[in-house]
């Protein structure tokens, strides 16, 4: 969150239920070090008082065009604001920007500025999920808008669906991401996360215990410095604002998407824990207990990692991952020469706090004709950081004609 010190920011708080969650957003990016200016909409004031985000942020509210101090307040604004976060942005403001209409301080400010901008819809399923706020989203998206979305849950009236404000957490780490380093930009990247789901019958599985959080927070991080991000998943995890989803739940189709996008890509990074065996066949029906001990034959998965290795092209950087409860380093060493990949990510999930479900990790970085580096426990948010540092090493150290070995 250093990037946030010092940066001028101005927090728009439009009408919506959800704008008394701007209090706990303003609090954060304050004690974080930036200039919080925020400015308020009419409707925004009938829900959330004015003097409560003055006495919390940088500067007093403001919420008119004309009758201040200062002639042009959105001009001033939008030329000294290195970012524009709305939470909420109600569906009323997403269209009015989308077509150019300034009909108040916040829309006027939007219209004059070049500094990025952090749009975080909120508003009820109905109108969250209505073709015109769609377009008007898809349309800001491709203007270069940054969308956090909105998530599920329990929304006003007491009903259940999507629509409701993201999390702070994910809103401060976009604008975190916004104002970041931007040296994975011009990058096209993929990559794996969470466990594969082998089927055995029609209700059982052979699977593992990876959650696909360390695959996130790259994913994440590299979207985060502007790269552009393919993620296949078996998981259903809050997808990082800007990444392209793949879905999937076998070794088969994790292989089918991965070999699909890795001939355009830049980056490969095989972070799913891919099952090393499945059922020859799977029965149509559940197994019943009282049919007796089935005789289930097991065969391969195919090696994705392997695959992507032998088939890679001039310039292509790939990662692999390796979790392991013995012998780390020699196991990932390895690994890492028969898969042909340019760094292995070495965990041992036999470790405290390390690996699988957990929020934290410790990994060491194995390359070729280099001593490992031991990455010590940290966030899979810090970890993720760590190897988009040592990928980039990889990188400018490999010429752009040759394979990155």
């Amino acid at each position: 969150m250093d990037v946030l010190r010092g940066a001028r920011i101005v927090l728009g708080v439009s009408g919506g239920i959800a704008a008394y969650k701007s209090v706990e957003i303003c609090r954060r990016l304050v004690d974080a070090g930036a200039h919080v200016s925020p400015v308020m909409t009419k409707g925004a004031t009938k829900f959330l008082g004015e003097a409560t985000l003055s006495a919390l942020a940088s500067e007093p509210v403001q919420t008119e065009l004309w009758g201040g101090p200062d002639p042009i307040p959105h001009t001033r604004l939008g030329q000294k604001a290195d970012l524009i976060v709305i939470a909420p942005a109600t569906a009323r403001v997403i269209a009015a920007y989308a077509i150019g209409l300034s009909t108040d301080l916040l829309t006027n400010t939007l219209l004059a500025t070049r500094a990025p901008v952090v749009l975080c819809p909120a508003m009820h399923t109905e109108m969250w999920e209505h073709p015109a706020v769609a377009d008007n989203l898809r349309l800001l998206r491709s203007r270069g808008v940054i969308v956090v979305d909105p998530e599920s849950g329990r929304l006003a009236g007491g009903d259940l669906g999507t629509g409701r404000l993201a999390s702070p957490e994910r809103i401060i780490a976009a604008v975190a991401a916004a104002l970041g380093p931007k040296d994975l930009a011009g990058l096209k990247v993929l990559i794996s996360a969470g466990g594969t789901r082998e089927p055995i019958d029609a209700v059982r599985v052979i699977t593992n215990r990876s959650s696909g959080k360390q695959g996130y927070a790259l994913a994440s991080e590299a979207v985060s410095r502007g790269a552009q991000v393919t993620l296949v998943t078996t998981v259903d995890l809050i997808v990082p604002a800007g990444v392209s989803l793949v879905k999937v739940e076998t070794a088969a189709q994790m292989q089918d998407a991965m070999t699909a996008e890795a001939a355009s890509s830049d980056v490969i990074i095989m972070a799913a824990a891919v099952a090393d065996f499945r059922p020859v066949q799977a029965a149509e029906n559940k197994l019943k207990k009282s049919d007796g001990l089935p005789a289930i034959t097991l065969e391969p998965t195919p090696d994705i990692l392997a695959g992507l290795g032998a088939n890679r092209r001039a310039g292509q950087t790939l990662v692999g991952f390796a979790a392991e409860t013995d012998d780390l380093i020699i196991n990932a060493e390895k690994k890492l020469a028969a898969k042909g990949a340019d760094l292995i990510v070495a965990n041992d999930v036999g470790a405290e706090s390390v690996g699988f479900a957990h929020d934290t990790n410790a990994v060491s970085l194995i390359r070729p004709d280099h001593a490992p580096r031991a990455i010590a426990l940290a966030s899979k948010a810090k970890i993720a950081a760590a190897v988009w540092d040592e990928i980039l090493q990889i990188r400018s150290h490999n010429s752009p004609s040759e394979p990155n070995r």
